[in-house]
């Protein structure tokens, strides 16, 4: 082959071969680029069903009792908690209780149902249902824009003047399933 042939083909392969690195990077990049996109079109995850509604938290401004300590339990779906291990919670202004306090109430709720965390103050010695204080309401229409595994704190302020002037902060919380 002719020296200016083997250097024209030379030429030509070495441009070839600058092409094919090019069109690489552009696919390797093009690649690169691609890979987010489909993992943003991954399906998002499952809808809940249900949710699980727990007491979370709750927080004594002021008692309603005029000795200083409120005797409290929750209702829940009928059930009055604490059950088992204690006939109340007792609360003094400043306090605060966590769901162990009362034995974890806990009720399931479907997409469509409510359920209300009564606070009730007590007296002894029966140590029955007592006087409403109040309710924290769980709505299905929360629990339907949640995902299984997903949770959602729902806080009210119960306050009124029965027999003194009280104030409760009381949080649930959601999780889908």
């Amino acid at each position: 082959m002719p020296r200016f042939a083997k250097d024209a083909k030379r030429e030509h392969t070495g441009r070839n071969n600058m092409r094919s690195r090019k069109t690489m990077a552009a696919l390797a990049l093009a690649g690169g680029l691609v890979t987010p996109a489909v993992l943003a079109a991954s399906p998002a995850a499952a809808a809940a069903d249900s949710c699980r509604v727990t007491l979370y938290d709750i927080d004594a401004g002021s008692v309603a009792d005029r000795d200083g300590r409120d005797e409290l339990r929750f209702r829940v779906e009928g059930n009055l908690f604490p059950r088992f291990d204690a006939k109340y919670h007792p609360m003094r202004a400043g306090g605060d209780g966590d769901p162990a306090d009362f034995e974890h109430p806990v009720a399931i709720i479907s997409r469509t149902e409510d359920v209300r965390f009564n606070l009730r103050e007590t007296e002894g010695p029966a140590w029955g249902a007592g006087d409403s204080l109040g309710s924290v309401v769980a709505r299905g229409s929360t629990c339907a824009g949640l995902d299984e595994g997903e949770t959602e704190i729902v806080s009210e302020t119960l306050e009124g003047r029965q027999p003194t002037k009280y104030e409760y902060v009381v949080r649930i919380k959601l999780t889908g399933q």
